[in-house]
């Protein structure tokens, strides 16, 4: 929450902490419930899970570009908050796994809303009831992820990725962002009309001053994010 109102920050980057963006739920704390009474194992389950959400919906509306980097696995809930980022780069060792199935539950941590619209509704059923595990490679080719970086290079290409994106016109970043996931629900004629707001919103700034003067000049623009 700190990050979505700083207006010095112009770029997020979400990373594991360890050698694995995230490896998915604490299954042994899961095995402390099972023999508990059902209302128990809900409300638990219930609780935990939106949890999650405040993050979900934070992601949703940081004005401003998140990028995932994941290195070694993205398993379960990990696949749902890379899922989550505007943009995602990974290892060429990563590997991902949306696993529930084989702990015997459904996806949660907004996967089954990201994961159909990424690659569609057949090539989610598969991913989510085979719980297969697939390669960066793989997932780039179903349009799970946008980049893959060499083995060894991932920080570097996380970090270029990142500056580039904090060079740009951060507000418009933010206004493109509304744009593209109220599409996912918005009618053609109310997203037409968002669109010229959205426009008309970044017209009146100094980015869009900058943009033009630089187009005009033939330089790069040196853009402040407002």
């Amino acid at each position: 929450h700190d990050l979505e109102v700083d207006t010095g920050v112009r770029c997020v980057v979400m990373k594991g902490a360890g050698d694995n963006f995230m490896a998915g739920g604490d299954i042994k704390s899961f095995s402390n419930l099972v023999d508990a009474e059902p209302d128990k194992i809900r409300n638990t389950f219930i609780n935990r899970i939106h949890d999650l959400h405040p993050i979900m919906f934070a992601m949703r509306r940081m004005p401003k570009p998140i990028v995932a980097s994941v290195e070694g696995a993205a398993a379960g809930a990990g696949v749902s908050v890379a899922l989550a980022a505007d943009l995602v780069i990974a290892d060429e060792k990563a590997f991902f796994t949306l696993a529930y199935c084989r702990i015997g539950t459904s996806p949660d941590g907004s996967s089954s809303f990201h994961l159909p619209r990424a690659v569609g509704i057949k090539k989610a059923m598969e991913i989510a009831l085979l719980g297969d595990r697939f390669t960066a490679q793989e997932a780039k080719d179903m349009g799970m992820i946008n980049f893959v970086a060499p083995a060894g290079t991932l920080d570097k290409e996380t970090r270029d990725l990142a500056i580039r994106l904090a060079e740009g016109p951060t507000h418009v970043y933010g206004n493109t962002k509304k744009l593209f996931y109220a599409s996912l629900e918005s009618e053609f004629e109310t997203q037409l009309q968002m669109e010229a707001e959205m426009f008309s919103d970044c017209a009146k700034r100094n980015d869009f001053q900058e943009g033009i003067a630089a187009f005009i000049d033939k330089r790069k623009p040196d853009f402040k994010g407002n």
